[in-house]
Order: C-alpha cells, then structure tokens, then sequence
C-alpha cells in the first residue's frame, strides 16, 4: 500500500504519493523530532533498507504527516512507531524550509514542523529495525562539531539544522 503525503502541486496541498513526492522534489508537509535529556540529544541511525538517506545518523525522528494528521500528533505517533517511546509530548520548537538532494535521484523539499521532547527517567526505548538501525545520546555541541567534521555521516536534513539553525531550535536549552 502506497502512502500518501501533503504535498503542494502549484499553489495547491494535494495527497501525492511518498515516493513520487521525493522523486519530483515536491514541496511538502514534515515533522522532524529531536528527544533531549538536558543537553543531550538523542539521534538514529537510519536502516540501510530506507529508501533514501540510508545508513546515515538523524535526528531523534522525523516523517510526514497523512493528510488530515495535525503535526503534533504526528509527532507523538512517529515516536512511539519508530522507537517505541511513549508518554512524551513534543514542545514546538521551529518552523524550517529546505531544499536538498538526498541521492538516489531522490530531492527532499520539506516545510518541516521541528518539535523537542524531553526525556523521561528509565524512558523505554524499542526501535523498529525496519526504521533505525542504532540510537546513541550525544551531547548538542558535540553533535554540531561531529556534523561539521564529517557531514558524509549525517543526513542532508540533520546537517542543515546544525549547521544554519542550531539557535533558532534549541535556543532554549542553549540558554538555559
């Protein structure tokens, strides 16, 4: 079964296939999460059967909304689908657009919603292996120096937010 996703065809948000969203670089709805433990960050390895991006470190999570699907519950849903957490509730944190060729001759155009959970004590964590490959918690700074020192590692996405947004998503645990 093909999924569908919000995406704009001209000036119109329109259900287009997943796939051939990416394969046209559609401009399309995302959600990008990032699960925290004070400065620390929790991020994923993608699985190599992933149809693009495969085998590179992301953020904590990240997906489509379906087409009515509000981008919080969204959020809550890939948490618990993608790495089995639950319980946590996603605090907006930025709004991002961006534009980037993932491989594969697929492009990513995403107007992507970036939200922040925080970690609970003893948080159970079961990745989907269909999805993530590995987790590691690493702290935020060390994260953008690891992106900035060997970006091949990394999502086209991930390196965007380290690089250009780091203080605009986490301002305010940078602040804290």
């Amino acid at each position: 079964m093909s999924e569908h996703i919000p995406a704009w065809v001209g000036d119109t948000l329109t259900p287009v296939e997943k796939t051939e969203v990416h394969r046209k670089g559609l401009r399309h709805k995302a959600v990008s999460i990032f699960v925290m433990d004070g400065e620390q960050v929790l991020i994923q390895r993608r699985a190599e059967m992933k149809y693009h991006s495969p085998g590179l470190w992301a953020n904590t999570c990240c997906t489509h909304p379906a087409w009515d699907e509000r981008p919080e519950v969204c959020a809550v849903r890939r948490l618990r689908e993608e790495l089995g957490i639950t319980g946590l509730y996603p605090a907006h944190a930025d709004k991002l657009e961006y534009r980037a060729d993932v491989g594969g001759g697929m492009i990513e155009h995403e107007v992507v919603d970036i939200y922040l959970a925080y970690a609970k004590p003893q948080m159970r964590i079961m990745p989907d292996p269909q999805e993530v490959s590995d987790l590691r918690w690493v702290g935020l700074y060390d994260l953008a120096a690891e992106v900035n020192r060997h970006p091949e590692r990394f999502s086209k996405w991930l390196i965007l937010y380290m690089a250009g947004h780091l203080d605009r998503i986490f301002g305010s645990i940078l602040r804290a």
